[in-house]
């Protein structure tokens, strides 16, 4: 009886470890060795740091580096801004059918691609899209308005792109939280800010530490958005990955990339967990 179970365990995991194994585990490290190399001539190569120390010193790489780093900071800030009254009006506001239409609007969206989607932000604010045939109708501008191609469209399209990931979680962690709790705090002469600090957010917490986690990193690894919204200039840095590995192909430089940008999101990660005190299990649980 012990055996079978243990057969039986071995194969319910299997599927989990080939995942990890084939998809995650065995192309990271590839991807370091890679990095880790240098092309002496055709076909001839060394182990060095020198894909590293260009990536480091080369003022480019380097600002395109920390932009992507910021920029998916501040995406995920403003998702959270937007998603928490969103999610917190559906959670504990909302009844009834008006819940389930309200979460079904926010899944919609997502219901095509996010190629789709994109092209609908660009028809929607390009010179003759319906966001400037609107200004120039209302008096606001006298003639077309290219609102494509600058960091606050790139920014929409981010926000927009993440958003139900960061209103799933919270309205999951929010709907656990009882009303009377709620209740008890303005009974007791609590302000809406004062019962939103001492009891809402932190009841809250592991929805927004998990929904943030989340949206940062697809924030951060986003290729689609910055390239079509942003435009030649957006300088995000899995564009500069793209180019290393299928443009220039140069693997050695595009590995050195991406083990960069992989290190930069576990550490932001892990000091997001610090700073709030969370456990990954208990964000995740």
């Amino acid at each position: 009886m012990r055996s079978q179970s243990r057969i039986t365990f071995y194969l319910l995991l299997t599927p989990l470890v080939l995942w990890l194994g084939l998809l995650i585990i065995i192309p990271h490290i590839d991807m370091l060795l890679i990095s880790l190399r240098e092309r002496i001539s055709f076909g001839v190569y060394e182990t060095s740091l020198a894909q590293y120390e260009k990536a480091l010193t080369e003022p480019l790489y380097l600002r395109t580096f920390w932009r992507t780093a910021v920029m998916s900071v501040l995406a995920t800030a403003l998702t959270l801004l937007i998603a928490f009254p969103v999610a917190y009006y559906i959670a504990k506001m909302a009844k009834g059918r008006l819940q389930q239409v309200l979460f079904l609007l926010c899944l919609i969206p997502f219901y095509v691609s996010e190629l789709v989607r994109t092209f609908g932000w660009m028809i929607l604010l390009r010179e003759t899209g319906l966001v400037s045939n609107l200004l120039q109708w209302v008096g606001l501008a006298d003639r077309p308005v290219e609102l494509l191609y600058t960091d606050a469209t790139m920014m929409v399209g981010l926000v927009y792109t993440s958003m139900l990931f960061m209103v799933v979680p919270l309205v999951t962690t929010l709907e656990s939280l009882d009303d009377s709790v709620i209740e008890a705090g303005y009974d007791l002469g609590g302000s809406g800010l004062s019962v939103l600090r001492e009891i809402i957010i932190p009841h809250a917490m592991p929805g927004i530490v998990s929904g943030c986690i989340v949206v940062f990193m697809l924030s951060l690894g986003n290729y689609l958005t910055p390239t079509m919204l942003g435009g030649k200039d957006s300088l995000w840095f899995t564009e500069m990955i793209y180019n290393q590995f299928i443009v220039r192909s140069n693997w050695e430089l595009g590995a050195a990339f991406g083990f960069m940008l992989l290190v930069l999101s576990s550490v932001i990660v892990w000091g997001m967990l610090w700073l709030t005190g969370r456990t990954l299990k208990e964000t995740m649980g």
